[in-house]
């Protein structure tokens, strides 16, 4: 299943500069790990236009090309979330000139994603790769792995799909869908389904915990018909959890924050749903047990987010087919380093 020595394995052996691109809260996550392994990066690094001058942990921060002139021959850890296509292409080229990785660090829960951690659940994830519908499915399955323990990007560029591929072949949503997208954020994923349904669409449920963002789909989507907003968490029951507020995309559940409404699918709808999204920041098997009746009554299509936690590889499949075995289960990664954008797609 693995092809690849530990990333975090390679660096403490690496005998190269190691540099960071990029600066912020991924940058701060990684130096916390190479700390906890007694791994020391050189400097930081930042593209052209965002080099003013300024210091990251004390270093100032250095173009590329003053990086090249000072060490040389580097090894580089990107360290921010990318998925337009000009960064993607800099990155892929950037690979061929240096040793580039892309760590690994979850978006939820604790611990790296090491190729112990693939020994110690090497059972889960075999049956989680045996139970996926197609070829595509399982090569996805088998790069996004070596991906995450090895932090090489050819992985990801080797297992790239377009999300009108998952529309058009997998989901294949109609006119007639009833939609419930959790973690709707500013409604994206609501003009994304509408591109496929030209249009139209039976009705549409939303949840999004986060008070900026519940504004922002609000207003975005002010004028749509059939269509019932939730400033809610989606969760296995009625509750009241903290909430980490990052006013944007990633808000999420957390250990410390603000007191936010929690509620389950089955609690919250009763009639007939068609179509199930789920990117909640870790929630999604939580949210999962709360929509269990309705995936049993309706046998939705799912679109699951894979990416949040270290277990979802193999949690996230044993859960839905534990509801509903009938499901077939694909999986993609669309263009974004590090592994982000890699769902599940059921039908």
């Amino acid at each position: 299943m693995i092809e690849e020595p530990g990333l975090w394995d390679i660096l403490k052996e690496n005998e190269l500069p190691i540099l960071l691109y990029g600066m912020g809260n991924g940058a701060d996550m990684i130096i916390e790990e190479l700390e906890k392994l007694n791994i020391h990066f050189a400097d930081t690094f930042a593209s052209e236009g965002f080099v003013r001058g300024q210091l990251f942990h004390g270093k100032k921060v250095l173009s590329l090309s003053q990086a090249e002139e000072k060490y040389g021959e580097l090894v580089i850890l990107t360290t921010f979330a990318v998925h337009d296509e000009t960064t993607l292409e800099f990155i892929r080229e950037l690979s061929k000139k240096h040793r580039l990785f892309s760590p690994t660090v979850p978006i939820a829960g604790k611990g790296l994603f090491t190729l112990d951690y693939v020994k110690q659940n090497e059972e889960r994830f075999s049956r989680a790769y045996s139970q996926l519908a197609d070829e595509k499915s399982r090569k996805t399955f088998l790069d996004v792995i070596n991906f995450k323990v090895s932090g090489k990007p050819e992985y990801l560029f080797s297992c790239q799909s377009e999300k009108d591929e998952v529309y058009n072949n997998i989901l294949r949503l109609s006119e007639e869908e009833t939609i419930v997208d959790l973690g709707a954020y500013d409604g994206d994923t609501i003009r994304e389904f509408m591109r496929f349904t030209n249009g139209k669409y039976k009705h549409i449920f939303a949840f999004e915990p986060d008070e900026k963002n519940f504004r922002k789909l609000s207003k975005k989507t002010e004028g749509m018909n059939n269509l019932s907003l939730f400033n809610l968490g989606a969760w296995d029951k009625k509750d009241t959890l903290l909430f980490e507020k990052k006013a944007g995309r990633n808000s999420r559940k957390s250990e410390a924050g603000v007191p936010m409404s929690f509620d389950s699918v089955d609690n919250v709808i009763s009639e007939p749903v068609s179509f199930i999204k789920m990117d909640i920041e870790g929630a999604e098997n939580k949210a999962l047990d709360g929509a269990k009746e309705t995936i049993k009554k309706y046998k939705p299509k799912l679109y699951i987010c894979a990416y949040h936690r270290n277990e979802d590889f193999f949690a996230l499949p044993e859960k839905i087919l534990s509801i509903n075995p009938d499901y077939k289960i694909f999986l993609r990664h669309h263009p974004y380093i590090p592994a982000w954008e890699t769902n599940f797609y059921c039908v």
